[in-house]
């Protein structure tokens, strides 16, 4: 397939996150734009702290040169919603989404007993911001609910020493309890190993994930802004398992990143484990976040032709002035 050419419409759109989201973050409000090409839709939402250019950037590369993956992965999503909207099909048609953890952003004594409830068999924390607090948490939680697992997201918030220390500070249980952690301190194959061999704690790389992240155990791909195919063959050549995830992004955004790990899954039949591809509950609810139905480990395939959402889309005002 080919990018499409033609300047976009665009409908920008704010998200309030029920708290904060990561430890590298204070906001709680963010911006994104949904984008509409001849009929087909996607969804760029930047974040800034994590390397993305802002939304003002992405817009004006996207009436420009289109240089950012984070704006290309935007179009070649509209253009697969308009190809199966062009032919009043479902992007979902006999595709199976893998089901999800439950990813939390903060340690939650009420939201990991809802999680539980929902059927979560696994929990995904952002860490980072209290180690200490965190720790304690994480020791309490093993010891409650001894059948979770868990899975620590320090976004590279630590240096390889931290890590060490804090992962060796846990109890042989509660390290037996987690099912890896993801980008504990900047990716560094030597400093990646020596985590991974003195704690024997498997590592996930996310940020810097790349067809030669052959330290980690774990490939996370994020669909707005990864190519899934070409990771996914990088994960096979290192026996690393991939985890998709959204991107914190619009319910269409996560729409787009269900289907994907769906079809790199049916590409690479086994290679795609648990995913995180429910993170609607982490903003206050509208009418896109309720089309995909109650938190769950299982996705809800919004109605509609393509990603579904049409006559919400529908209702959108769309403009090209930007």
């Amino acid at each position: 397939m080919h990018l499409i050419e033609q300047k976009p419409l665009v409908s920008r759109y704010r998200l309030k996150a029920r708290g904060f989201l990561n430890s590298i973050s204070n906001r709680r409000e963010f911006e994104g734009a949904l984008i509409q090409v001849d009929g087909g839709y996607g969804c760029i939402h930047p974040w800034p702290e994590l390397g993305d250019p802002t939304l003002d950037k992405c817009l004006a590369d996207l009436a420009g040169a289109r240089r950012w993956p984070i704006v290309r992965r935007a179009l070649r999503c509209a253009e697969y919603d308009r190809t199966a909207r062009g032919f009043e099909n479902s992007l979902f048609e006999e595709m199976e989404v893998p089901r999800s953890h439950a990813t939390l952003a903060k340690g939650d004594v009420t939201e990991i007993a809802f999680a539980v409830d929902a059927g979560f068999t696994v929990i995904k924390l952002k860490t980072g911001r209290d180690l200490v607090s965190e720790a304690r948490f994480l020791e309490d939680m093993v010891a409650e609910y001894p059948s979770l697992q868990w899975r620590l997201d320090f976004n590279e918030s630590l240096t390889p020493a931290a890590a060490v220390e804090f992962l060796s500070g846990l109890t042989e249980k509660a390290r037996a309890a987690i099912d890896f952690v993801e980008d504990p301190c900047p990716y560094s194959e030597t400093a990646w190993k020596e985590i991974r061999s003195t704690t024997r704690v498997k590592l996930a790389v996310d940020r810097e994930a790349a067809p030669l992240s052959s330290a980690a155990q774990v490939m996370v791909v994020k669909p707005a802004i990864d190519e899934p195919f070409l990771l996914g063959e990088s994960a096979i050549s290192h026996s690393q398992r991939v985890v998709m995830t959204s991107y914190m992004d619009h319910p269409l955004g996560q729409a787009f990143a269900a289907w994907e790990a769906a079809r790199l899954e049916l590409q690479f039949p086994g290679l795609v484990g648990l995913c995180g591809l429910q993170t609607h509950h982490l903003f206050e609810p509208d009418e896109f976040s309720e089309a995909l139905g109650p938190w769950s480990p299982d996705f809800k395939i919004p109605d509609g032709m393509g990603l579904g959402f049409d006559d919400l889309l529908a209702a959108l005002p769309w403009t090209r002035l930007y």
